[in-house]
């Protein structure tokens, strides 16, 4: 997670562009420069939002949601549930929801003279497809060249998001990576027998093979797997900023790599069925830090016409 305990000054944005982005290409437009890490004796008054007196939330607070805010003027840090959330220059900050979030969170905004704002957010349920099988939980025992990769592949996803950037992505409105049919919402789960199995951790989009899909909003690449893995396929992983990224899974094939800064509506891929697929699908999930979120949230819900 960035570190959001304290400012950074105006003048290291551009430093902190450079190192961060590695050998990308620069994007025409900087995004604003979020919190370092500097001790606080270090960070000057300017430096801190000017921003409203109060701190502010807007979306509905719901399982599965992302919220936007904008902490008071001079806020030095800020934590949800005693987690550090980073904010940028002018204050503005997201926070995601997990599908199993609790019933209340709460955010605090403290100032460098140690006054504090809070704000307890009632979450609504999320209004997920459960269906409840009268049968018990199947599995299978998995192959040995599975456990193998797993563990590897897992190690590779873990490391990817952790790798986190600057881009603007997050500030903009998400755009359909692809206008196809949804095939499988998120959220979704099977009880088996009182027993729950995985639930569906993103939006599947029924796209037929070889049908390209786009950014949904600015991004950095983090994660393009040539190589399929075994549940995911050709995997690829946007960084959109401030901890919030998208996964693409079982494309057929990705016409970006790792490092690439990409623009909202720029092709990533071709639809596939590869890794543990029945057919020719986009499955894209979303995460805010550790939080799995929906993305059909980020698209007010509207089906792709």
């Amino acid at each position: 997670m960035i570190a959001s305990r304290f400012r950074s000054r105006p003048v290291l944005a551009g430093a902190m562009l450079a190192v961060l982005a590695g050998c990308a290409t620069v994007p025409e437009a900087a995004p604003p420069p979020q919190s370092t890490g500097l001790p606080t004796e270090d960070v000057p008054d300017l430096a801190l939002p000017q921003g409203p007196m109060n701190l502010q939330i807007r979306g509905a607070a719901r399982q599965g949601a992302l919220l936007r805010g904008l902490v008071p003027a001079g806020t030095l840090s800020l934590t949800l549930d005693g987690e550090p959330v980073a904010f940028d220059a002018e204050g503005n900050f997201i926070i995601g929801l997990d599908r199993d979030a609790p019933a209340t969170v709460t955010l605090e905004a403290t100032s460098r003279d140690g006054q504090t704002q809070q704000r307890t957010l009632k979450v609504a349920r999320g209004d997920w497809r459960i269906q409840r099988v009268n049968a018990s939980i199947t599995g299978g025992t998995t192959s040995e060249e599975f456990q193998r990769r797993r563990s590897g592949e897992l190690a590779r996803i873990a490391a990817a998001r952790a790798n986190q950037q600057l881009s603007n992505g997050w500030r903009q409105g998400f755009i359909w990576p692809v206008k196809a049919r949804i095939s499988g919402v998120f959220g979704s789960q099977r009880i088996y027998r009182g027993t729950p199995g995985s639930y569906h951790s993103g939006l599947d989009i029924a796209g037929g093979q070889g049908t390209v899909y786009v950014a949904p909003a600015d991004g950095v690449v983090v994660l393009a797997s040539e190589d399929p893995f075994t549940l995911e396929g050709k995997l690829l992983i946007i960084d959109h900023g401030m901890g919030l990224n998208s996964a693409f899974l079982h494309s057929e094939r990705l016409l970006v790599k790792e490092g690439d800064v990409v623009s909202q509506g720029k092709p990533l891929g071709h639809i596939g069925a590869t890794g543990r697929a029945t057919g020719p699908h986009l499955h894209w999930g979303m995460k805010w830090n550790a939080a799995r979120i929906d993305p059909l949230r980020l698209l007010d819900g509207q089906a792709p016409r």
